[in-house]
C-alpha cells in the first residue's frame, strides 16, 4: 500500500508541473488572461504570450532578455505593423514594457524562466494596470477592465 501512494503521489507531481511555455494565468479580478505560447527557434525572443483582455481585446507579447544585468524584458504590442517596423513604429504600438518578475508560493520573488522550465505560480508585472489604462486600446471599443499586475497560474494547454 504505501508502494501505490507514493506513486499516487510522484503522478500528481508529474501532472502538476507545466513547462513555462504551456502555461495559462489569469487575472481573476478582471478577467483578464496570459497564454503562453512556443516561442519556436527566435535567437532573441525568449518567450510569446497573448493578453486577453474584455471586449476580446488581444495584445501579443513577447520576452527578450538582456544582456549585462540579465532581465526578461517583456512586452506588450496592440495592432502593430507587419513585416519590416521602425523603431518609432514599435514605440507607438507598445502599451507595456518591463521586467517580468515570478512568485513562488512562499513569496519568493524570480525572474520569469525561458521556455522548458518549469511555470512559476504567479506572475508580476509591474505597472501594467496603470499603463493598459493610459493605452489607446483602453474605452470606446477597447477592453474596460484594467487589469492588476499579479497574475495566477490557472492551469496548462495539452
Amino acid at each position: 500500500m504505501a508502494g501505490s501512494l507514493a506513486f499516487l503521489a510522484a503522478g500528481s507531481a508529474a501532472r502538476a508541473a507545466c513547462p513555462i511555455e504551456l502555461a495559462v494565468y489569469g487575472d481573476p479580478q478582471s478577467g483578464t488572461e496570459i497564454d503562453f505560447t512556443p516561442t519556436g527557434t527566435s535567437a532573441t525572443v525568449t518567450n510569446t504570450f497573448r493578453m486577453i483582455l474584455d471586449n476580446n481585446v488581444v495584445l501579443n507579447g513577447i520576452v527578450m532578455w538582456s544582456t549585462g544585468e540579465e532581465r526578461p524584458n517583456g512586452s506588450l504590442m496592440y495592432k502593430c505593423p507587419e513585416g519590416d517596423v521602425t523603431g518609432g513604429e514599435l514605440a507607438a504600438c507598445t502599451l507595456w514594457s518591463g521586467v517580468i518578475y515570478t512568485s513562488d508560493d512562499k513569496g519568493t520573488i524570480g525572474l520569469l524562466p525561458a521556455q522548458g522550465i518549469d511555470a512559476p505560480k504567479t506572475l508580476i508585472l509591474p505597472d501594467l494596470g496603470p499603463s493598459l489604462r493610459h493605452s489607446l486600446a483602453y474605452g470606446g471599443t477597447g477592453f474596460s477592465k484594467v487589469p492588476s499586475d499579479v497574475f495566477v497560474m490557472k492551469g496548462c494547454q495539452e
